[in-house]
């Protein structure tokens, strides 16, 4: 990188930046709130996915005192879709640790937010970098990709990571670090992209590495992946009167605390029971990867001849309103193609 890298690059971010709903315009104070709440939805998410959640969340909950206040469940309906649960759980504590022990106000250093649930080190320097305007050294996957290039980088993750860490905390200014943060983010978003980097816009390609070598798209190195482990599992459709049994997942593991349908173990193991005793009729299945395996879900529909008081039945014709997760999504899709064909 050239000595004079990080000023062109920041030039050139002074003009061709995203706008994005979570950053603050020229002259205007970030918000630690906005900053914080973009990061958790980013993590492992696109920006166009992140757009409308964002909105609504900021409409709904404008303050992390809101935030704080809004009951769990109604928040994981509103994060529905967007995957990562534990990162919305999440999300919830840090907004009541927030709210009830700092009074509302994020804390301004890295050690600091790192005690607060769910921040870890990335999301620790990008609000400490980008909201108070700390010298702090944020890593996402852009940056991670611009960094592989302009140094090329030929050790592969995870040990790899701790080099690039390195690398970009010897890059990274001592004054306007948030911006200069950001500034990689977008690089590495609109110009030195995953295929065909457009190294001929790039601010920093005279000093890149990898652009000499004339190979850019070559890094970073990626290790080689083993297959995901397939499991399959059983769904149950039970409907009464208009309305299907949804359940409330378990707080903590897969899908903690979101509404489905019921179901049992994800595994090899004997078929759950099903919720009642009823004329089970098959279905189909559906499949959806998660992070660590693939899943391939049968669905088993009935209609029930009672219901019980304590049970939780959701209207189908309003079940979009239920925030069920993807995976159920695509199995309530099949249980209404279910009920077409009775």
């Amino acid at each position: 990188m050239p000595v004079d890298g990080s000023n062109a690059l920041l030039r050139w971010y002074a003009v061709d930046k995203r706008r994005l709903p979570w950053r603050a315009e020229a002259g205007e104070q970030p918000d630690p709130y906005r900053v914080w709440l973009s990061e958790v939805m980013l993590q492992q998410t696109t920006v166009a996915a992140v757009r409308p959640y964002f909105a609504r969340f900021i409409a709904k909950w404008p303050t992390v005192e809101a935030l704080a206040a809004a009951p769990e469940g109604e928040v994981m309906a509103a994060w529905a879709g967007l995957g990562y649960y534990a990162r919305a759980r999440n999300l919830i504590a840090c907004a009541r640790r927030v709210a009830g022990e700092h009074g509302g106000r994020f804390p301004p250093t890295e050690a600091e937010l790192r005690r607060l649930p769910g921040i870890g080190r990335y999301i620790a320097a990008a609000v400490a970098a980008i909201a108070f305007g700390a010298r702090a050294v944020a890593v996402d996957t852009n940056v991670e990709r611009v960094v592989a290039r302009l140094f090329a980088v030929r050790e592969p993750p995870p040990s790899g990571r701790a080099t690039l860490y390195a690398l970009a905390d010897k890059i990274t200014p001592a004054e306007r670090s948030g911006d200069f943060a950001q500034a990689m983010m977008d690089l590495g978003a609109t110009i030195c992209t995953p295929r065909d980097p457009a190294c001929a816009r790039c601010p920093l390609a005279p000093g890149c590495a990898a652009r000499a070598e004339g190979v850019p798209q070559l890094y970073p190195i990626k290790a080689a992946r083993a297959p995901k482990p397939r499991r399959q599992g059983i769904a149950y459709w039970l409907e009464h009167d208009g309305d299907v049994l949804l359940v409330r997942r378990p707080a903590r593991g897969l899908l903690g605390g979101m509404l489905g349908l019921p179901t049992g173990a994800w595994g090899d193991g004997p078929a759950p029971a099903a919720p009642a005793a009823a004329a089970w009729d098959e279905a189909g299945a559906v499949d959806h990867v998660f992070t660590h395996f693939a899943l391939s879900l049968r669905l088993l529909c009935a209609a029930a001849k009672e219901r019980a008081p304590e049970q939780i039945w959701w209207p189908i014709d309003r079940l979009d309103e239920a925030g069920l997760p993807t995976l159920f999504v695509k199995a309530a899709a099949r249980g209404r193609e279910w009920r077409e064909r009775r």
